[in-house]
């Protein structure tokens, strides 16, 4: 009996020492280095908090700045990418959003025909609140942080000069373009 002992123990050893060899030897030929810097990184924002209405935080640079220096035809080829959801063209249909035409100056969440979210409807008060400038730069930065509760999934423009862009090429799609702000009126200095 004991040589039976003897041969499973050996067969149990041999089997540890093969199974160890061809660990040592695919690490040595399947070896890969991490890399020096990740491929893609994904960064989660914190949802906003309820509550409605709570601003994102202050642009460094004032809109009416901002605008002075902005061009309507780099904004139009921002707004491409808003097009998936919206139509600016005069009479044009509501998509996914509302139509764009006349947003600036325009009372928040009452374009006809259009159902807003209760968030946004909230933010509006009852269509006393209107588009302004100031308003548009905050909300295109980030659209959940200005509004809580808007049905609008855009993530944000980021950049201060893709923003000034599209705000000055929306202000343009109206019949009668509401004045541009002052950048010299006192508020519009840079902080």
């Amino acid at each position: 009996m004991n040589s039976y002992v003897n041969m499973a123990v050996g067969a149990l050893l041999g089997t540890v020492f093969v199974l160890m060899t061809v660990s040592i030897a695919s690490e040595g030929i399947f070896h890969s280095e991490s890399p020096e810097k990740e491929g893609f990184a994904i960064v989660a924002e914190e949802a906003a908090a309820a509550g409605g209405g709570e601003a994102a935080p202050a642009a460094a640079v004032p809109i009416a700045q901002l605008l002075a220096k902005a061009d309507a035809k780099a904004g139009e080829a921002v707004f491409k990418k808003c097009q998936a959801c919206h139509d600016a063209t005069k009479g044009g249909p509501n998509k996914v959003g509302p139509n764009l035409f006349g947003l600036v100056d325009r009372p928040i969440a009452t374009h006809e025909g259009f159902a807003y979210s209760s968030g946004m409807k909230d933010f509006s008060k009852g269509g006393s609140e209107k588009w302004t400038f100031d308003h548009l730069n905050h909300f295109l930065a980030a659209p959940k942080k200005y509004v809580a509760g808007t049905a609008m999934g855009f993530a944000g423009l980021p950049k201060d000069t893709d923003r000034a862009n599209v705000i000055l090429y929306l202000h343009t799609l109206a019949d009668s373009p509401v004045p541009l702000p002052d950048p010299n009126a006192p508020g519009s200095a840079t902080q």
